[in-house]
């Protein structure tokens, strides 16, 4: 992969987007860089950004709107986010109205990792790193 391309940011979609904003407002506090009318976007620590596209406009970007994630089920992407302090972490999800989906555990990998889902099922999961 050439030195010029690097990730600084994901773009998720949602079908009700002011619910996601406030959904990750309320779980993570983040400073909003983007607030328009079908997008939001959240300035994260470390330099990267989190999107937040309206589904029927990320379609229109796109050409084609992403699938729906039936209520309950899991969407196919995952946040990895690392946390300092993974049970305050894991507090403010729920707090904030995260549906839990596999509680904190020491994983194969090593960190010890909590699966949660956003209100349309992408998973965030809250990790502590190995030896933190």
């Amino acid at each position: 992969m050439p030195a010029s391309v690097r990730h600084v940011l994901t773009v998720l979609a949602f079908a009700d987007l002011p619910r996601a904003a406030a959904f990750y407002r309320a779980a993570f506090g983040w400073a909003v860089a983007v607030d328009a009318p079908v997008y939001v976007e959240f300035a994260m620590p470390g330099g990267m950004r989190l999107g937040l596209y309206q589904r029927e406009a990320f379609g229109r970007s796109t050409g084609q709107a992403p699938v729906a994630v039936p209520p309950g089920a899991l969407a196919t992407s995952e946040l990895y986010l690392q946390a300092d302090d993974l049970e305050a972490a894991v507090a403010g999800l729920e707090a904030a109205g995260a549906r839990c989906v596999s509680p904190a555990a020491v994983r194969d990998w090593g960190d010890e990792v909590a699966y949660f889902a956003d209100p349309e099922g992408h998973v965030l999961a809250l990790a502590r790193p190995r030896g933190a």
